[in-house]
C-alpha cells in the first residue's frame, strides 16, 4: 500500500514530528556517562539469557531465531517508533490526507506533527524497553524517517538513559534491574514470535479499528490535541472511548473488546512469565515490580494507539489479565492456559478476561481443580 503520493496530502509531516519528538525527549546527563558502556555490555551478555529463561519458562522456541537487542537513546527510540505509525495508521491517514484541500493541506500535516511528535517525546523520557513487533516491514509503503529497514525488524530496544535514571533515582542493583528489563521484554518477544497466529491476529484487529473509520481530520486533530494536554496536566480525556467514541461502529467495538483482551492477556502473562523464568537470579525483583507498577507506562506504538482508541493499558488491565491466568492454572493447570494461546478463536476478549468461568466453557474447558500447575 503506497501512502503520500504524488496527488495526496500527507496527513501528518513525518520529518516535522521526528524532530520535534525528539526536542521534547531531551538528554540525561547519564547519557554519555560510563555507565552507558556498561550498560550495552550487560544487554549484550543478558540476551541470549534472558531469552533461554523465557523460552524454558514458556515452552515458545522463537521461530526468528536469536533475539537482537539494541540499546538506544531517546531519539532512536522516537526514530524507530515513527515507522511503526506510519504503518499502523496508514490507512486512516491516507484517506484523511484524500480529504485535504487548500489551507489545511499546509497547516493539517504540521498540527498533526506537533501533537504526535510531543506525545511520542513525552513517552521516550519514561519508556524502559520494547520488544517493537510493529516496525515497518520493507515493501510497505511507510516512508521517511524511521520508516524502517530489514535490520530494524524483530528488536528489542533498551532506552540507555531512563534505565540509568531509574538505577540512580532508587538505587537498583544496576545488573539485576538489566536483566529483569530484558527478561520482561523478552517475554513479549517470545508471545509474538512463538505464537505463530498472534502477531498477524494483532496487526489485523488494529488494521480493522483503523480502515473501519471514516474521520474528519478536523476532529482528529482536535482530538489529538486534548491528548497532548491531557499529557500536561495528567488527565486523559479520551479515557471514556478515545477516537473510538467518534467513529466506532459495532464491528469496531467488537474488534476493541477483542484488542483489549489480548493486551490484558499479554501483559498479565508477561508479568507472571518474567517472575517465574527469572527466579532466585533477581533478588530484587519484587521492589522493582514495585516501583514499575507504581509509573507503569506501556511502551511503543501499540501503547498510543490503545491511547487514541480509549484503550490505554493501565493497572486494571494487567492485574484482571493476571487474575484471568491464575484462575485457569488453578482450575487447568499450564495446559489449560496455552489454550489461551491455540488461536485467534480461543483468544479470550475482554468479557472473557473479567468472567473466566465463561471462557472456559467457550472453549470446552470444565471446572476440573487441580493442586498444581
Amino acid at each position: 500500500m503506497s501512502y503520500g503520493g504524488p496527488h495526496m496530502t500527507e496527513a501528518v509531516d513525518w520529518t516535522l514530528a521526528a524532530k520535534l519528538a525528539k526536542r521534547v525527549a531531551g538528554n540525561d546527563p547519564l547519557e554519555d556517562s560510563y555507565r552507558s558502556g556498561t550498560l550495552a555490555a550487560d544487554v549484550a551478555e543478558f540476551t541470549p539469557l534472558a531469552q533461554q529463561l523465557v523460552e524454558a519458562e514458556t515452552g515458545w522456541p522463537s521461530a526468528s531465531g536469536p533475539a537482537r537487542a539494541r540499546v538506544v537513546d531517546r531519539g532512536g527510540w522516537v526514530q524507530a517508533n515513527i515507522g511503526s505509525f506510519q504503518r499502523l495508521l496508514a490507512p486512516l491517514l491516507e484517506r484523511m490526507g484524500e480529504t485535504m484541500t487548500g489551507a489545511s493541506a499546509y497547516v493539517a500535516p504540521k498540527v498533526a506533527a506537533a501533537e504526535m511528535g510531543l506525545i511520542l517525546g513525552w513517552m521516550s523520557r519514561r519508556v524502559l524497553g520494547q520488544y517493537d513487533l510493529l516496525v515497518t516491514e520493507p515493501g510497505s509503503g511507510a516512508t521517511g524517517e524511521g520508516a524502517g529497514e530489514a535490520d530494524d525488524q524483530d528488536v528489542v530496544y533498551l532506552v540507555g538513559p531512563n534505565l540509568m535514571a531509574l538505577e540512580r533515582k532508587f538505587g537498583f542493583p544496576p545488573r539485576e534491574f538489566r536483566l529483569w528489563v530484558c527478561v520482561h521484554e523478552l517475554t513479549h518477544r517470545a508471545q509474538f514470535t512463538g505464537v505463530p497466529w498472534l502477531r498477524p491476529y494483532f496487526l489485523e484487529q488494529v488494521q480493522l479499528l483503523l480502515s473501519a473509520a471514516e474521520p474528519d481530520p478536523t476532529r482528529f486533530l482536535a482530538a489529538l490535541g486534548r491528548l497532548a494536554e491531557a499529557i500536561r496536566t495528567g488527565v486523559n480525556p479520551l479515557d471514556e472511548g478515545g477516537l473510538s467514541a467518534l467513529f466506532a461502529g459495532p464491528e469496531q467495538r467488537a474488534a476493541m473488546d477483542r484488542l483489549a483482551g489480548l493486551m490484558s492477556l499479554l501483559e498479565g502473562h508477561g508479568d507472571i512469565v518474567m517472575n517465574r523464568a527469572a527466579g532466585d537470579r533477581i533478588p530484587s525483583s519484587e521492589r522493582f515490580h514495585e516501583v514499575l507498577s507504581a509509573r507503569r507506562s506501556a511502551a511503543g506504538p501499540a501503547a498510543l494507539i490503545q491511547k487514541l482508541m480509549g484503550m490505554e493499558a493501565k493497572m486494571r488491565q494487567y492485574e484482571e489479565g493476571e487474575r484471568f491466568i491464575e484462575t485457569i492454572e488453578a482450575a487447568h493447570g499450564r495446559s489449560g492456559l496455552d489454550r489461551a494461546f491455540q488461536s485467534a478463536d480461543t483468544v479470550p476478549t475482554l468479557s472473557d478476561i473479567r468472567d473466566p468461568e465463561a471462557w472456559m466453557a467457550r472453549v470446552g474447558l470444565g471446572k476440573r481443580s487441580i493442586a498444581r500447575r
